[in-house]
């Protein structure tokens, strides 16, 4: 690889350490917000350089469409990433809306069989989940996007997780405070949600990358 600026080894080192706190990559407003650049055209500008370097590879129309590539210093054993189209060889249950009191991947809820590169991801997704509503829009995760999912009954704080809540299901940051448990929106127009101890919780599973659906085969 193509030795690094300063500036350069600082965002591939914010990028390592996002996606090992939260499981998914920054988003570019996120870099910019992190190292004090004026926009996230700023941003843009060192993680295209960063790619002609070879530590990074860029994914088309998505958010967090960051990989560290293989190789890399910076890269993690298990680096998970955001995937864009053209997506092969592992076939996953696409998930629409969730019934109340229904577990995530009934098979009423399943709308399709999705193919995806396992490559693409940290850890082999179970399930892509289609995200409803912008509780989480300013981590970059829309209307419409198609979380990646792996079941796990653990997660991490800071981490981008699905959860049970009674009979609803729900994508939020998990934060645990004194022992309970925050599921942190990423919208200022929502609330946290504490979960109280006489609350029926679950946690369904991690975030292990995001896809538009633009291209999905």
């Amino acid at each position: 690889m193509i030795p690094l600026t300063a500036r350069q080894q600082q965002i591939l080192d914010l990028i390592r350490q996002t996606i090992t706190r939260t499981g998914i990559p920054p988003t570019r407003a996120e870099i910019a917000r992190e190292l004090g650049f004026r926009s996230a055209n700023a941003a843009e500008d060192h993680l295209k350089a960063l790619a002609r370097k070879g530590a990074i590879e860029l994914a088309a129309g998505t958010s967090r469409g960051i990989r560290l590539k293989a190789g890399s210093a910076a890269a993690p054993d298990m680096s998970p990433v955001l995937a864009g189209a053209s997506l092969s060889h592992l076939t996953v249950p696409l998930v629409g809306r969730v019934a109340a009191g229904h577990p995530v991947l009934a098979t009423e809820h399943i709308t399709r069989q999705v193919n995806v590169d396992p490559a693409l991801f940290a850890e082999k997704p179970d399930y892509l989940l289609t995200v409803r509503g912008l509780s989480m829009r300013d981590a970059g995760i829309l209307e419409g996007d198609l979380l990646a999912v792996r079941k796990t009954a653990e997660a991490r704080n800071g981490q981008i997780v699905v959860a049970r809540l009674g009979d609803d299901v729900t994508v939020k940051r998990l934060r645990r405070v004194q022992g309970r448990i925050h599921l942190l929106p990423e919208n200022p127009d929502f609330e946290p949600i504490i979960v109280q101890n006489e609350d029926e919780f679950a946690l369904e599973g991690i975030a292990v990358g995001l896809i538009r659906p633009n291209g999905l085969s």
